[in-house]
């Protein structure tokens, strides 16, 4: 008689018709509870029992925003490749639709406002300088589906009576430095600039922060609105702004007044010399607003430096597919 082996796999999921709910390692990093949580709390916990459950659909919106360039049924499979034993109904593709529309954006948003939020630890180096937590905030835009449904809020771009590409929605994203997570993000149409959605950021700042920015961000109202919340700023001046010096300080620093004589701001003028990669030599003059005052304890060539870490909210977008992106496919 031959001898014989079993080779046995043991799957850990959820109960009953809720076993989809365990797909792949997304639910490593979003916890069923958490899922169950926001659906209760918005109000789209499913009403009975469906093949397709409202924690499901989440999963799978998500998996759906790390595979953009996947069908509905690609991601459904790669989703639900471990749960084969199981022999899980294949929903077809209307049903996934009609499973998402029920669902809505509301979840999707709750669920990154929860998730949302700085990770390092006090003093993680990358992250802080001199006590403050420094964040970027910066700007980009996606393209939107070509679709009516979208159109109606998210216009094409329009030339002289005709329309051409595809429409644009403009993302704003409020990112900590070193570990480039993602503490808040405002979104909507392109025809808006991005000081607009800047301002819906605001709420996430506080006075462990240091915010840092591009020219993009210099106006007044917006400077002292970060004030006002208790953050401080260091942002990179447009060429037009040519502040009066009110008090010249020991480092070649000197104090200035925007905003109608209001908000007491420090002025650093720095020349920066840029070699490129062919051997070609710039060099630019930079002009940073922050409202760190004090020399002493926040000395100019510290803060010149510092300001390069602003690029960390440009390269986030490169770096991570964005819960928002979610957020958006639902609504």
């Amino acid at each position: 008689m031959q001898e014989k082996s079993v080779i046995t796999s043991t799957i850990e999921t959820a109960r009953g018709v809720f076993a989809p709910g365990h797909l792949g390692e997304l639910t490593q990093v979003v916890d069923f509870a958490l899922v169950d949580a926001v659906l209760e709390e918005t109000g789209r916990r499913e009403k009975r029992l469906r093949l397709l459950p409202s924690r499901v659909v989440v999963y799978f919106v998500l998996a759906l925003a790390l595979f953009e360039h996947r069908s509905y049924r690609t991601v459904w499979s790669q989703l639900t490749a471990a749960l084969t034993p199981l022999a899980l109904v294949r929903p077809a593709v209307s049903s996934l639709t009609r499973a998402r529309r029920r669902v809505g954006a509301a979840p999707l948003r709750r669920l990154f406002e929860t998730l949302a939020g700085p990770v390092a630890r006090p003093g993680q180096e990358g992250s802080f300088w001199r006590g403050l937590r420094t964040v970027a905030v910066d700007g980009t835009l996606l393209h939107t589906p070509d679709d009516e449904t979208l159109t109606w809020h998210y216009p094409k771009r329009a030339g002289e009576g005709l329309e051409f590409g595809y429409p644009l929605l403009r993302l704003l994203t409020l990112v900590e430095c070193g570990t480039r997570a993602l503490i808040a993000a405002a979104f909507g149409p392109e025809s808006q600039g991005e000081l607009h959605y800047a301002k819906r950021l605001l709420t996430s700042l506080d006075e462990t922060m240091l915010l840092l920015a591009d020219t993009a961000f210099d106006g007044n109202e917006f400077l002292d609105a970060v004030h006002q919340s208790g953050a401080r700023f260091l942002v990179r001046s447009g060429a037009r702004r040519v502040p009066t010096p009110a008090e010249h300080l020991g480092d070649g620093s000197y104090i200035a007044r925007i905003g109608y004589g209001v908000l007491p701001v420090r002025i650093i003028e720095a020349t920066l010399t840029v070699t490129l990669a062919d051997g070609t030599v710039r060099t630019e003059q930079w002009r940073l607003i922050t409202n760190l005052l004090d020399p002493v304890r926040y000395p100019s060539a510290e803060l010149v430096e510092l300001y390069h870490r602003r690029w960390q909210a440009e390269t986030t977008y490169f770096s991570i597919n964005l819960d928002l992106s979610a957020v958006i496919a639902a609504g």
